[in-house]
C-alpha cells in the first residue's frame, strides 16, 4: 500500500510540475492592446483547449528571443511582431514555417485560409493578427463643415488651421501624393510604383512642405500615438494624421468631438510567429491555429478598434452587433477593413520603407529643418 501511495504523490507531483512548466507563453506589447487579445481569444482558447496560455510583454524585435536561443533557454512560444521582424527572424530558423492552409483553419463557410486573410502574409513563417489604419481625424467642433477626402487634409482654403502630421515621412509620402492627384491602385501599387520613379518623392515632400509653410495651415509634427487627440482637442490643430485606435478612444471612450476620415487610410499591421523549439511548441500550434480562426479574431474587436486580418470576421461582427464591450457601440463602422473604409486605401509596404527609408528620411529631416 506504501508503495501504491508514494507512485500516485509521484504521478500527481509530475503531473502537475508538468502543467505548469509548460503553459503556452506569448510576448506581446501590453497595455490595452495585450488585454484585447488576452480578453478576446487568448482565455477563451485556453478554456477550448484545456491549456494555461499566459501573456507576457516585450519591447519589440528579435533581440529578446535570439537572447533565449544562444542560452539555449527559450521562454516564449509565440510572438506578436512587426512583418520585417518575421521575415528576419524566418530566414534565420527562428521561427516556425506554416503550411497555412493546413496549419490554420478554413472560415465557416469552407474558405480556406488563404484566401480568407485580408492579404498574403510577408514570409512563410507568420500569421495575421490586427490591421490597424493611419488614416486623419478632424475636431467637429473647429471647423464648419466636414472633410470627406485625403485632399480635404491638405485644403487649408475650405479648412483653415494647422495640422497634426507624423514626425517621420513613414506614410505621409503616400497620402500627400493621394491628395496631389496620384490615383492609389488596388491596395496603394499606383503610388508605390510612383515613389519608385524619379522626382514623385520630392513632390510628396514638396506637398508637406507647402501645408506646413501655408499660413492658412501650419504643421504640428507627433511620434507619441497619444499625441493626435490630445492636439485635437486642446485645438493646437484642427486636423491630424493618427492612428485608428487612438482616435476611437477619444471619441467613444472619453466623448470627444472627434471624427475619422477614412480616404486615403494606410492599413498597418501586426503578425504571430511560432518560434521554433519553444518550450510547448506542440500546444502553442493548436493555440495559434484557434486564436487567428474567424470567431476568435472577432473577439479581439470587443475591445479595441483594430480590425481582424480574417476577412469573414466582419460578419460574425456585424452580425452580434452592437459588438463592443460596452454594448452599445456597433464596431463594425470602425474597423480599417469595414467595406464602407475600403473605397481609397494604401497597404503600407515594409519592404519599400525598408529598402528607402533611411535616403528619405535624410530629405524629410532637411524640409522639416527648412519650415517657417
Amino acid at each position: 500500500m506504501k508503495k501504491i501511495s508514494k507512485l500516485l504523490l509521484a504521478l500527481t507531483f509530475a503531473f502537475s510540475l508538468s502543467s505548469s512548466a509548460f503553459a503556452v507563453t506569448v510576448a506581446s506589447w501590453g497595455g490595452a492592446y495585450t488585454e484585447s487579445q488576452k480578453l478576446g481569444y487568448g482565455d477563451p482558447t485556453a478554456k477550448a483547449l484545456g491549456i494555461d496560455i499566459n501573456w507576457v510583454d516585450y519591447s519589440g524585435g528579435l533581440s529578446e528571443i535570439k537572447a533565449q536561443k544562444e542560452a539555449g533557454a527559450i521562454t516564449w512560444d509565440i510572438i506578436d511582431l512587426y512583418g520585417h521582424n518575421v521575415i528576419n527572424g524566418c530566414d534565420e530558423g527562428i521561427f516556425v514555417e506554416f503550411d497555412f492552409d493546413k496549419d490554420f483553419p478554413p472560415a465557416p463557410d469552407g474558405t480556406p485560409a488563404s484566401e480568407d486573410f485580408f492579404t498574403d502574409m510577408p514570409s512563410e513563417c507568420a500569421v495575421g493578427n490586427i490591421l490597424y489604419s493611419w488614416n486623419y481625424a478632424y475636431n467637429s467642433d473647429l471647423l464648419k463643415s466636414s472633410p470627406k477626402t485625403i485632399k480635404d487634409f491638405f485644403n487649408t482654403q475650405r479648412f483653415p488651421g494647422k495640422r497634426g502630421i507624423y514626425g517621420t515621412a513613414y506614410t505621409n509620402l503616400e497620402i500627400a501624393l493621394a491628395a496631389d492627384g496620384v490615383k492609389m491602385g488596388k491596395g496603394g501599387k499606383f503610388v508605390y510604383k510612383k515613389l519608385e520613379e524619379e522626382g514623385y518623392v520630392d513632390r510628396a515632400i514638396a506637398k508637406i512642405k507647402k501645408l506646413c509653410d501655408d499660413p492658412k495651415g501650419g504643421c504640428v509634427f507627433w511620434s507619441a500615438g497619444a499625441k493626435p487627440p490630445e492636439l485635437l482637442m486642446s485645438g493646437e490643430v484642427v486636423m491630424s494624421t493618427g492612428w485608428n485606435g487612438r482616435f476611437f478612444n477619444a471619441a467613444v471612450g472619453e466623448g470627444a468631438p472627434i471624427v475619422q476620415v477614412w480616404d486615403g487610410q494606410g492599413l498597418d499591421y501586426e503578425y504571430f510567429a511560432l518560434v521554433k523549439g519553444g518550450p510547448d511548441e506542440a500546444n502553442a500550434k493548436k493555440a495559434l491555429a484557434m486564436m487567428t480562426s474567424t470567431e476568435m479574431l472577432a473577439g479581439s474587436a470587443k475591445y479595441i478598434a483594430y480590425a481582424p486580418w480574417r476577412k469573414s470576421s466582419i460578419a460574425v461582427m456585424e452580425a452580434g452587433e452592437p459588438w463592443y464591450k460596452d454594448g452599445k457601440t456597433n464596431m463594425v463602422p470602425h474597423m480599417p477593413t469595414a467595406p464602407a473604409n475600403l473605397k481609397k486605401y494604401f497597404l503600407v509596404d515594409a519592404e519599400y520603407w525598408a529598402d528607402n527609408g533611411e535616403e528619405i528620411g535624410e530629405k524629410w529631416e532637411v524640409m522639416k529643418a527648412s519650415v517657417k
